[in-house]
């Protein structure tokens, strides 16, 4: 049936009222590397809302996976050998984002599957008013000393990434390598003597309330303590030498809005999202001078000689192994 508008009025179109757009992002917590921040950019910048997400890498692939035939989240970050296995597994979509060709051979997949957006470096955050008197320690083996006991946490290296980076760290320092994990197992049951607290996620408001005063954690997580919290914190490299590891993202393959994930990974590989990056003490995987009011707050450059890059493709391949010996001969 035909309607008709009385003579002499016009018809008006009236536009519909604008709305952010909502995309997923798996682990993308607020309180790890600012997160909170470039969520915020990415609202402000591109008009698209990404809800908080605190899973670790190792949950995010089992979403993932179990989520396969009909995916939830459009994008996904993860430690750089969990975003190794996701495009291995046939989780992530190949893609590119402007910038891609910036980031150097060895921290990306060549189809785009998965790709550095920043480096952090391994070491201890300390919370110095939390150690009742106790020296900070410079050293993977000063933790296992009684004035220690109870103090020391480290993320379960048998899921989140940050613990299986302390892991190859640990294991690195005692002579051990990628094919040969006896060196961090035996650390780590020397460890457990000291009751050790082993939680499965980001910890840094546990260490700045003083809950744990010495987590195995990455400098940037440290200086952002040491400079924005109230409090006295520190970063540690440990003297026996440490890893500098890339985190990564993907796109999910066959997520709800591909279009919506990639303008948000195009933004994160930007001049202004590597920049945010700089602005929370990470080193940007692509070539960004660091702001010198930054780099003043990094420990000096000869201390981070000590911190080395791996295998990254190795390291993955190692990491379900020792994740098995971990809960085996450690939990």
């Amino acid at each position: 049936m035909k309607s008709y508008l009385p003579a002499g009025l016009v018809a008006i179109a009236v536009a519909a009222p604008a709305f952010a757009e909502d995309a997923v992002c798996y682990n993308c917590p607020p309180q790890w590397a600012d997160w909170a921040s470039m969520l915020e950019a990415i609202d402000e910048k591109l008009d698209i809302q990404m809800p908080h997400d605190n899973k670790n890498s190792g949950q995010t692939l089992s979403q993932l996976l179990a989520e396969r035939e009909a995916p939830v989240a459009d994008v996904a970050y993860y430690g750089v050998t969990t975003g190794i296995k996701a495009g291995n597994e046939g989780v992530a979509e190949a893609y590119k984002p402007a910038g891609f060709e910036d980031i150097a051979e060895g921290l990306k997949d060549p189809e785009g599957k998965w790709f550095a957006i920043h480096f952090g470096t391994l070491g201890f955050f300390v919370n110095v008013d939390a150690l009742g008197g106790a020296e900070v320690p410079q050293c993977f083996a000063d933790l296992t000393k009684p004035e220690y006991n109870g103090m020391v946490g480290y993320l379960d290296p048998s899921s989140a990434f940050v613990g299986y980076a302390g892991a190859v760290a640990v294991n690195m320092a005692f002579g051990g390598d990628l094919g040969n994990f006896d060196p961090a197992i035996s650390y780590f049951q020397d460890l457990a003597k000291n009751n050790p607290i082993v939680p499965k996620q980001t910890s840094y408001a546990r260490v700045v309330s003083g809950e744990i005063p010495i987590l195995f954690d990455y400098d940037f997580n440290a200086y952002r303590g040491k400079y924005e919290e109230d409090g006295t914190f520190e970063f540690v490299l440990p003297c026996e030498g440490s890893v500098r590891v890339p985190y990564v993202m993907s796109l999910v393959k066959n997520g709800p809005n591909p279009e919506l994930g990639k303008r948000v990974l195009d933004f994160i590989l930007s001049d202004e999202g590597q920049a945010i990056w700089t602005n929370a003490y990470l080193q940007p995987a692509r070539p960004v001078e660091l702001p010198e009011e930054v780099a003043s707050k990094f420990l000096p450059a000869s201390e981070y000689e000590r911190a080395v890059a791996v295998d990254y493709a190795a390291m993955e391949k190692a990491q379900a192994a020792f994740g098995e010996r971990y809960l085996a001969e450690v939990q």
